[in-house]
């Protein structure tokens, strides 16, 4: 008897109505806002309710759109799974032979849950091949799901795409994602979904700096507090594809899975290949979106607990000049400001005197440092400060005692080395004797020395990124073998922590994020840049994820000189840390950047643990945002460019309760911001309706200049 069953899962106000027809791949009735209890009754009237009509000229049987979208159903979109047996297979017919809710097996009927997660598996016995599906909707409302592919067959059956695709109601018709560059990462763009598809394909290897991050697709001029939005996340750190598509029969999907390159997922007999979970976020407004991501990731077992450690990286201090008078000089000044972790940047190991060389070979230097990294660490650690290091595992430079030794461990094709980048080629970890060296290596610096925090970056896209030899593509094993490498390094030393950089942000996704604890957003720190890199960054990632760091003048990437106010207020919002000789800092300086680290450890918990609110407004010359919780609201007003006007008219504040009253008090603003004389006396008291429907005068303010505005709630028991 064929599985008849749907399937109802709620949270936090978002519903998801999976439906199994006689044994069909399930389908998405329904996801979006939650539409209260489910019966037998509703089941089939919204079955009928969705059945499409036999169009003319189209298939004669109601065309079904499948989680996983089947061509042979009439689906004339893109397909979810191509692939074939040498040009045989490649429309596969699934029935579901298996289905489970919450690890107990259903047949038939309509079964509900809160939060909770599916699987089924299909199997097209003709084909010889089982497919698995996989979906969750957490307690956070957020849904993920993923799909794999068995090969039941002696002859070898070759993976092309696999993709999972989740339903958009029709009045979604406006389109955003993201582009970028090396320092000007996660860049909006918007335009309208029109007939056909809309494709993001990345195929450097890594997320990518132009990476789409997010596939947002809502009702026209959705923003951050209004519209219905649907969103999706590829969480892959390889190549990777997300994409919208709308048909001629007023159907549109938006999906996403991971980017094989040919050849590259071949399965023998039992072999199974299992792509990469998709992310789906649905609410009124980018920032509701932005939420679910946000309480999902800070209720996973792993997110970090402890205070996020103000940070000190050494990279814009000393470069790859390493000498041991100048760090210890600078261990002290980081101790005096407030620094709780001191990280050594790249240059500490090998022959590693510049860019050029040495990468691959991880041991200490005995030339720049004879008598190990005790010295440092030792100092670091005697000022109660975490310590942490700067690697780059999947790389090595051609002038390395390792490439000498084994050439044939750099990924290449054709007979020849790919492209250099950086000076660097990739080392393929995908041969388990290049893998096991850098593994051991790596893991005895981890067991030799007390360290807390590994930098761990990765500097260059995969271009020809094959295995020697076989010359065939080897991205998805690097990238398996990546993760790998971080978990078994994370096990060798129980509580280190690792960041995701990447030529700055080009790999910041949910699946590195599964075994790392800070990205790094950007390798500009110029904070006009950051004021946008890390609004937009936060659409996925929680902002105590993001590391955003106050710099030294001239910024290293644009040489632009930003006063300290600017720099500060900007990365207080973050993952606070220092790129800065701080040794050069005067007096004055020092104690105004410790004022600031004072200060952003007083609010930590709420700037770390609120939730992101920002505000909507018609200018780009303006940018507000904050983060609120019971406790009130902190929120930043930065001028990014010269407004047109002199004035701003009404500010409103978002994001508070409506009817809890709060004092607001500016706690700091530029010296050159020209406050309202309300703002300069004492605190003003309104409720949180009233801020947010603008009822403050805005200061007047020009370019480069901001002031951070604090909103702490009146409780009952203090008014008078």
């Amino acid at each position: 008897m064929p599985m008849d069953a749907l399937i109802a899962l709620r949270a936090a106000g978002v519903g998801l109505l999976l439906d199994i027809s006689a044994g069909q791949l399930p389908a998405v009735l329904h996801w979006g806002a939650d539409l209260g209890e489910v019966g037998p009754s509703d089941w089939e009237a919204l079955r009928r309710a969705q059945q499409m009509p036999v169009m003319n000229n189209g298939v004669d049987v109601p065309l079904r759109l499948a989680l996983v979208p089947e061509g042979r159903a009439g689906w004339m979109g893109r397909p979810g799974l191509s692939g074939s047996r040498g040009g045989r297979d490649w429309s596969p017919r699934f029935e579901v032979v298996e289905l489970e809710v919450d690890g107990q097996p259903v047949t038939v009927g309509v079964h509900t849950s809160g939060a909770g997660s599916v699987r089924v598996a299909c199997r097209d016995e003709g084909a010889e091949l089982e497919l698995e599906l996989l979906v969750e909707l957490t307690p956070q409302g957020l849904l993920r799901t993923r799909a794999g592919v068995r090969n039941l067959g002696a002859e070898a059956y070759q993976v092309d795409e696999l993709l999972v695709a989740l339903p958009v109601p029709g009045q979604a018709r406006e389109l955003l994602d993201f582009t970028g560059r090396w320092t000007k990462e996660r860049q909006p763009q918007r335009l309208p979904l029109v007939m056909g598809e809309h494709r993001r394909e990345n195929r450097r290897g890594r997320t990518g700096a132009d990476a789409a991050h997010q596939l947002c697709l809502g009702t026209r001029g959705f923003g951050h507090a209004g519209g219905a939005v649907w969103a999706v996340h590829t969480a892959w750190s390889g190549n990777h594809v997300h994409y919208a598509e709308r048909v001629n029969t007023g159907q549109q999907v938006i999906g996403g899975g991971e980017l094989l390159l040919p050849g590259e997922v071949i399965l023998g007999q039992g072999e199974q290949y299992l792509g990469p979970w998709v992310y789906a976020s649905h609410g009124e407004g980018l920032d509701n979106v932005a939420a679910r991501f946000h309480d999902w990731m800070r209720a996973r077992p792993q997110h970090p607990a402890s205070a996020r450690p103000v940070t000190l990286n050494v990279w814009e201090a000393v470069y790859f000049d390493h000498r041991l008078d100048k760090l210890l000089e600078l261990v002290d000044r980081a101790a005096e400001v407030g620094v709780e972790r001191f990280v050594l940047d790249d240059g500490w190991f090998g022959g590693r005197r510049d860019d050029t060389a040495g990468l691959g070979d991880w041991w200490v230097s005995p030339q720049m440092w004879p008598d190990g990294l005790d010295p440092l660490i030792s100092a670091v650690k005697a000022k109660g400060m975490q310590f942490g290091l700067w690697v780059e595992p999947e790389m090595v430079n051609m002038d390395s005692d390792l490439a000498r030794a084994h050439p044939e461990w750099v990924m290449q094709t054709g007979g020849r080395l790919p492209v250099e980048s950086r000076h660097q080629q990739v080392l393929n970890l995908a041969i388990p004797q290049a893998y096991a060296q850098v593994r051991d290596q790596l893991s005895e610096i981890l067991r030799r020395y007390e360290i807390d925090y590994l930098k761990w970056d990765h500097n260059r896209d995969l271009v020809d990124a094959g295995s020697a030899g076989s010359g065939r593509p080897a991205v998805h094993a690097q990238t398996l073998a990546a993760y790998r490498l971080m978990d078994e390094l994370r096990a060798v030393r129980p509580g280190l922590e690792i960041e995701s950089c990447a030529s700055g942000g080009a790999r910041v996704d949910l699946e590195v994020l599964q075994r790392t604890d800070r990205v790094w957003a950007s390798d500009c720190i110029d904070a006009l840049e950051r004021q946008q890199i890390d609004w937009w960054t936060k659409q996925l990632i929680p902002p105590e994820l993001v590391g955003s760091h106050i710099a030294s003048v001239p910024f290293h990437t644009t040489g632009r000189i930003l006063g300290l106010p600017m720099r500060a207020a900007t990365a207080v919002f973050g993952h606070l840390g220092i790129e800065w000789d701080i040794t050069q800092a005067g007096p004055e300086e020092l104690a105004v950047l410790k004022g600031w680290i004072d200060w952003h450890k007083q609010h930590r918990a709420l700037l770390h643990r609120g939730r992101m609110v920002r505000l909507d407004w018609p200018d780009d010359e303006l940018r507000v945002h904050g983060m609120v919780d019971d406790s009130g609201g902190i929120f930043s007003v930065a001028m990014v460019a010269m407004p047109g006007p002199m004035g701003l008219g009404l500010l409103p504040l978002p994001g508070l309760e409506p009817q809890a009253r709060y004092r607001v008090q500016v706690v700091f603003a530029d010296q050159i911001v020209q406050l309202p004389q309300a703002w300069q006396a004492a605190p003003i008291e309104l409720s949180g309706a009233q801020l947010a429907a603008g009822v403050l005068r805005a200061p007047v303010m020009f370019t480069d200049q901001v002031l951070v505005v604090e909103a702490r709630r009146v409780r009952a028991d203090t008014e008078s």
